[in-house]
């Protein structure tokens, strides 16, 4: 609990629509990393810490929230991004949604934790770079070994 409370502390929660809303268009010539997940998840836990401890490295080109998906205002967006697995993580540039190949089908998001700080720097830093160029989608900047690997299955086809 006590790591919770510190992280909380470090990155902003965002539990109202209105809020994800305006962090969307606020943020101006810097990457937007949104985590979707819950304080009580240890996935999330984890995968916060290195949110945490990466947040000052990339603060001059990326900006860190967390995005609380059991508060109802933000199902609208747990829907709207098909976040079915936690922690998910979403990354705008100037209000456009990025994408990244990770080999994956599923480009929109990243799906898991990063193994280590450095794995999200180079992420973070790859989608900047891409961004800058005026790219909206970028190839993953790790090795296949550390991707998360998760099977999609779909239903109500």
């Amino acid at each position: 609990m006590l790591l919770s409370c510190r992280l909380s502390y470090i990155l902003a929660t965002l539990t109202k629509k209105h809020e994800v809303d305006n962090v969307i268009r606020d943020t101006i010539d810097k990457v937007l990393v949104l985590r979707f997940g819950r304080q009580s998840d240890i996935s999330c836990l984890q995968l916060d810490d290195i949110l945490a401890k990466s947040s000052q490295e990339v603060s001059k080109f990326a900006t860190v929230a967390l995005v609380d998906v059991d508060s109802e205002e933000i199902k609208v967006y747990v829907k709207y991004f098909d976040i079915t697995m936690i922690p998910s993580t979403i990354f705008f540039f100037n209000a456009h949604h990025m994408k990244m190949d990770t080999g994956t089908p599923d480009h929109t998001k990243w799906v898991g934790i990063f193994q280590r700080k450095q794995d999200f720097v180079d992420v973070v830093e790859v989608l900047f770079r891409g961004a800058m160029k005026g790219k909206l989608i970028v190839d993953c900047p790790l090795p296949p070994e550390r991707i998360p690997k998760f099977k999609l299955l779909f239903k109500d086809l």
